[in-house]
């Protein structure tokens, strides 16, 4: 049987969706990326926003279209739109054979055996189980880097996200089941593993009584075939001295951190329920220049959430222009249904929270062209990401630049490079985001 699967949304939604590929083929199953060649298809979805969600929502409608032609014999729905919109997904699109819930995707197997055996069964686990941890997984990310989720849920309850209530509470993965899987992944060629959870800095807290980021960091560090390390939605309020320590002496360890602050205005924190305030988030960011001058920090903000006032958007700017953040990107706010910042009244025009956005990017592009042609000269590593076809030109990675999201180094050499190699490389021009470097 060969199954296409379609992951959508986050890299921890892509972990879940390798975890079910590695059940899968030890049950024997074989993959296709070929549609027209699928027995089964799998959606992995996604539903964090409005696009996100219309995005998951067109796919199974484009899927359930192969599905009715007779040339798939099974179509099912996983991950976060399955567990928030489950009966919604069945009654509407008659062809979705089966809905796996966010905490049961172990149950792939079962769930696409009982279809075609004719007798379909959602699979739907307690928001509270204990997350899954150290299994087989198809990495499809090229084999250089993957993605490590170290936790899952949130208890933050922000006032716009939904998460809490399609992934549960926090629940941290066990450190032996984490060092397990990093092993396995790196001995597979893994040479960058990224931690990721929808708060990487809280780790621990539930199992061991105490933030345990730090002490998970340094056993990775001893896994030999790594060479870099980074981490990926760190809580500003949970950034401890320790942590910054770690990131700061152990040398497999990016000096990168991505620290989510969502807004600029204290008014507007407040009303999303975030734990912190502008002069605290300041002061983080300070101390981390401090102890590790050259540290790359990537944000995100939502623009026109509801309420939001022209002064609070120019306080955001503001505090843009004056932090100076390394990445940062905006998404405009998401009204999501059984969310408090739903029920507000001030709901803000579709076409402000664009402006708002588009300002803010506009603001942030000036930093980060500036930003990048204060590389040149510089003398670091970099990660072959890949080959410009008929062309002697690499793509590669800098450690200030996380897959997908940051930007890129050009390399022109005629030296054989593969992916996952790393080269120390001289910075010697920019264009806007991307840097351009030879080898040294």
């Amino acid at each position: 049987m060969k199954v296409l699967f379609v992951s959508l949304g986050c890299d921890k939604n892509l972990v879940d969706s390798e975890v079910m590929l590695g059940a899968l083929a030890g049950k024997g199953y074989t993959f296709t990326n070929d549609e027209t060649q699928a027995d089964v298809i799998v959606v992995n979805t996604c539903c964090f926003i409005n696009d996100a969600k219309e995005e998951s929502i067109n796919t199974i409608l484009e899927m359930a279209e192969l599905k009715k032609t007779g040339q798939t014999k099974v179509l099912i729905v996983a991950g976060c739109l399955a567990q928030r919109y489950r009966d919604e997904i069945r009654q509407e699109i008659p062809e979705v054979d089966a809905v796996i819930g966010t905490t049961a995707i172990l149950e792939i197997g079962n769930a696409i055996e009982k279809a075609l055996c004719g007798t379909p069964e959602n699979q739907l686990e307690s928001l509270e189980k204990a997350p899954v941890g150290g299994m087989k997984r198809v990495v499809t990310t090229g084999g250089h880097y993957a993605y490590l989720k170290i936790a899952e849920g949130c208890d933050k309850h922000c006032t716009y996200c939904i998460i809490p209530k399609v992934r549960g509470n926090y629940r941290s993965i066990p450190m032996e089941d984490l060092l397990k899987e990093a092993r396995e992944l790196a001995e597979g060629g893994v040479k960058e593993l990224i931690l990721v959870a929808q708060e990487t800095t809280l780790y621990g807290k539930d199992l061991y009584g105490e933030k345990c980021l730090p002490k998970l960091l340094k056993e990775l560090c001893k896994i030999r075939e790594l060479s870099w390390i980074r981490i990926l939605y760190c809580y500003p309020e949970e950034i401890t001295d320790e942590l910054i320590q770690v990131v700061k002496e152990e040398e497999k360890i990016c000096h990168y951190l991505d620290i989510p602050v969502q807004s600029g205005s204290d008014k507007v924190l407040k009303r999303m329920g975030r734990r912190t305030n502008t002069e605290q988030i300041r002061t983080m960011i300070e101390k981390l220049r401090k102890e590790i001058p050259d540290i790359c920090i990537r944000t995100t903000l939502i623009s026109g959430f509801p309420g939001e006032s022209e002064q609070d958007h120019e306080e955001t700017m503001g505090f843009v222009d004056e932090m100076e953040f390394d990445r940062l990107g905006v998404f405009t706010y998401s009204e999501e249904e059984n969310t408090p910042a739903a029920g507000l009244l001030d709901q803000i025009p579709e076409d402000v929270k664009e402006r708002r956005r588009n300002e803010i990017m506009e603001l942030q592009q000036e930093i980060a062209f500036d930003k990048a042609g204060q590389m040149v000269g510089r003398h670091l590593k970099a990660m072959i990401e890949g080959k410009e076809a008929e062309e002697d030109v690499y793509v590669a990675r800098t450690y200030k630049d996380a897959p997908e999201v940051d930007g890129y180094l050009f390399l022109n050499t005629d030296r054989q490079l593969m992916s996952g190699d790393l080269v120390k490389v001289c910075i010697t021009g920019s264009n806007e985001y991307d840097l351009i470097g030879e080898i040294l």
